[in-house]
């Protein structure tokens, strides 16, 4: 496995790196075409941002503000963070 990873590979990345470090894969005869249009697609993915609209407690909208304060991080990006988090499945739900 690489050991010059940042991060903890899951599953699928594990096998992806397993397959390259074999030799399995076979660079695209116009690697930087494919390299360009795979960046600005990536570019544009990333960019683009929702607007989306809650409703949360008053008293969880005020621990929010007070953490927000605390740690010098607005608010909004607070939940943003949250919420890629969760949708990358990095933070698990208990109910």
């Amino acid at each position: 496995m690489n050991k010059y990873l940042d991060f903890i590979p899951d599953q699928e990345e594990k096998e992806l790196l397993e397959q390259i470090e074999k030799g399995e894969f076979v660079k695209a005869k116009d690697f930087e075409k494919e390299k360009e249009d795979a960046a600005f697609a990536a570019e544009n993915f990333l960019s683009k941002k929702r607007n989306i609209n809650i409703r949360i407690s008053e008293y969880d909208y005020l621990r929010l503000k007070r953490k927000s304060a605390e740690t010098t991080i607005p608010y909004q990006t607070l939940v943003t963070a949250f919420i890629h988090e969760f949708a990358a499945g990095r933070i698990k739900l208990e109910i």
